[in-house]
């Protein structure tokens, strides 16, 4: 596993040749294309062809010498840095390589109990009133911890799917072990009107923009950026986090102001063992969400 950051003090002849460098555990690559307007740079690409073209054909060439580094290693696991994640072309090269970009997603999915009484400590929100809707297509194992962790706390639970026969049997399962029925329906106008929170796993923003949403609702989106398009629409979307943890094996700490703990947590996670042994080591590293975002 390899952490991508960018230098701040690229050498001339680095800078010029564009050439990343392996220090240990981490690639520094040189400086990329910068603007006046750097936070605003989508923008100013729309204004200016030539630079969009320049600052494309960098992020390539940076991205296939990365690649030249990692496969002599032979890793196909990376974090990249706060700077670098935000190189949407760099990244997506690497995606067509074939590595992996720790972006802390599946641990958001993990962590969805934990987000969920976030928003309700934050909100103060009544637990022995509030009603969850779960927004999800695949049942997985996860799906079902989240599920089981969510019905022993709040009990009122809304499952919205479009493959409704996957959860069904669940929904008897329930039933029959914890004496709470749970609601699984796809009804576009009427399941997600009286949700108090709402937890998009799966569904992209083009589906869920298909249904009525309470005005109200707080959003806690799973799978990447959303925005709804409901004029009246005024409640919270959470599209991001970041978390703190103990117990880590250690590593240089220099490394949490330049990346995201969530990314180099859920990097050093083994996903193919039990839920049982995820939950277990994720207790045993006290890991908190500390913000959503």
């Amino acid at each position: 596993m390899y952490f991508i950051q960018e230098t701040d003090k690229p050498k001339i002849l680095s800078q010029l040749l564009l050439i990343p460098k392996l220090e240990k555990d981490k690639i520094i690559l040189p400086m990329f294309l910068e603007t006046e307007e750097k936070n605003n740079q989508k923008e100013i690409r729309k204004k200016d062809s030539e630079l969009e073209k320049k600052i494309t054909k960098q992020e390539m060439l940076i991205a296939k010498k990365t690649k030249k580094i990692l496969d002599k290693t032979h890793c196909k696991k990376v974090i990249l840095s706060k700077e670098m994640q935000g190189k949407e072309i760099f990244c997506n090269q690497l995606y067509t390589y074939g590595f992996e970009i720790s972006d802390g997603r599946w641990l958001f999915k993990v962590l969805a109990f934990d987000a969920i009484n976030y928003v309700v400590k934050k909100n103060n929100i009544t637990s022995e009133k509030i009603k969850i809707s779960i927004l999800v297509n695949d049942l997985d194992e996860i799906i079902l911890e989240i599920i089981n962790q969510i019905i022993k706390k709040y009990k009122n639970i809304n499952i919205v799917t479009n493959h409704m026969e996957k959860f069904k049997k669940l929904e008897e399962q329930i039933l029959e072990e914890y004496g709470i029925m749970i609601t699984v329906n796809n009804n576009k106008k009427k399941s997600l009107t009286k949700s108090d929170i709402i937890l998009n796993v799966d569904f992209p923003n083009e589906l869920i923009n298909k249904y009525r949403i309470a005005e109200k609702a707080s959003i806690i989106n799973i799978r990447g950026n959303i925005k709804i398009n409901q004029k009246r629409f005024e409640g919270k979307i959470y599209n991001d986090y970041e978390i703190k943890y103990e117990n880590l094996e250690e590593f240089d700490f220099d490394k949490e102001n330049i990346y995201y703990k969530k990314n180099i947590y859920e990097a050093y996670i083994y996903k193919q063992q039990p839920i049982e042994n995820i939950m277990n080591k994720i207790r045993k590293d006290k890991v908190k969400i500390t913000k959503l975002l």
